[in-house]
């Protein structure tokens, strides 16, 4: 049986080793936290607390298919519920909802005509240029939305209230391919393509070890360093990185990979616990205000609002968070007002993605290294995916596949 060393518990070493212990390696997965997921996980609020929450608010479309085959595997599909709607809330609590079809498109409240007019020409160039235009990857989406003549209103109400939270960048700093990624294959592709789907569990719960065939975890156990010689990477008969960017020059580096193109985008969730229902929506996005998204985590006592791209909060005082977000959440649900704040929790992630800016495509990475048995995996490697959950376990798929082929049986797994 051939052996497989995987550095990285995360979404890509988890797909690596659900595909590979799958085909009858032995596979030996490290990973430095005491949990597995790496940043799409779960843990306790305090230490000896009970309560788990998500580092973060994890969203998932129907396209997000590669991640939908990994959750079959552990045996998780049916914790993840989808939902068809959107709903976009303004300040003073007006509410939009957005189904697929002409007609709810036609009825938001926050868009006028000119905007919808706007909007609806833009989709239509997508369509049209998504295989026709050279240049997506050296132009930011903002640029490209400007050359449409996308009124302000749309640009900042739909444009940037979407794909601001998908890809975890600023319309400025976003490469334009990633954006219309977002809405070709998520909401132009089809009626399944386009659900929203969150997890009814904590994140940490959707990580089964029972269900990895051939697969030994090594929990709270950090590679350090991946030992080449003579050209080979020692330790198994196999190995995969599939560990951050910012990680790779340390645990490999032979590799000699140029990462300095590669930087951060942060991402901010903040946890609100009230003594009572504030929020009777199932989700919500927030209109022109630093918040961009809260979740109904429980009755609508429990709030998870997130900030994504969000560089401005970074070097806020923990308190201010809190009060900025209390007091943004109060002008679209008036009953935070009224509600005693028992409890908040903010969790700051610096690192939590890759910024997708233009140009950053021809320096991503394949799985394929210039040492024949060690082969990269990780949501910033070359999938053609920003930086998403569907992207992290593409990559540990399109390693798995490389793997194989050295091995001289190839497979298949990616969806």
């Amino acid at each position: 049986m051939p052996s497989v060393l995987i550095a990285g518990g995360g979404l890509a070493g988890l797909a690596a080793a659900s595909a590979l212990g799958s085909a009858g390696f032995d596979v030996q997965l490290y990973e430095a936290r005491p949990f597995l997921g790496g940043r799409a996980t779960s843990f306790p609020v305090s230490p000896g607390d009970a309560e788990l929450i998500d580092n973060c608010q994890h969203v998932l479309l129907g396209c997000f298919v590669n991640l939908l085959d990994l959750y079959r595997r552990l045996g998780v599909q049916d914790c993840i519920r989808f939902y068809r709607e959107f709903y976009f809330v303004e300040p003073g609590g007006r509410v939009s909802t957005l189904r697929r079809g002409l007609g709810s498109f036609l009825g938001l409240h926050f868009l006028g005509a000119a905007d919808k007019f706007a909007v609806a020409r833009g989709l239509l160039a997508i369509l049209r240029e998504r295989h026709r235009r050279a240049d997506l990857d050296r132009i930011s989406m903002l640029d490209w939305l400007r050359e449409k003549r996308q009124t302000p209103r749309s640009i900042e109400r739909f444009w940037a209230q979407i794909l601001v939270s998908a890809i975890n960048e600023d319309l400025d700093r976003m490469a334009a391919r990633y954006g219309f990624q977002v809405f070709s294959l998520g909401f132009l592709a089809g009626a399944e393509s386009s659900r929203m789907g969150l997890a009814a569990v904590p994140l940490g719960e959707l990580y089964r070890p029972d269900r990895l065939t051939n697969v030994t975890l090594h929990l709270g156990t950090p590679v350090e360093r991946i030992r080449i010689q003579n050209g080979r990477a020692l330790g198994a008969d196999y190995c995969i990185s599939a560990v951050p960017f910012e990680r790779v020059a340390a645990l490999a580096p032979e590799l000699g990979l140029d990462l300095g193109a590669f930087e951060h985008s942060p991402i901010t969730g903040i946890h609100l616990w009230f003594d009572r229902p504030v929020l009777e929506l199932p989700h919500a996005t927030l209109l022109g205000r630093t918040i961009q998204w809260a979740f109904n985590k429980s009755q609508g006592k429990y709030v998870q609002l997130v900030v994504s791209a969000s560089r401005r909060l970074l070097p806020m005082p923990r308190q201010e968070v809190i009060d900025l977000a209390l007091r943004e959440l109060a002008e679209f649900f008036p009953r935070v007002a009224e509600a005693r704040l028992l409890k908040a929790h903010v969790i700051k992630e610096a690192r939590a993605t890759f910024s997708a800016r233009p140009g950053l495509q021809a320096s991503r990475p394949p799985a394929r290294t210039a040492i024949p048995n060690l082969f990269l995996a990780g949501d910033w490697t070359r999938t053609g995916w920003p930086a998403t959950m569907e992207g992290a376990v593409l990559s540990g798929y399109l390693a798995a596949e490389a793997v194989l082929e050295a091995e001289g049986r190839p497979a298949r797994f990616v969806r």
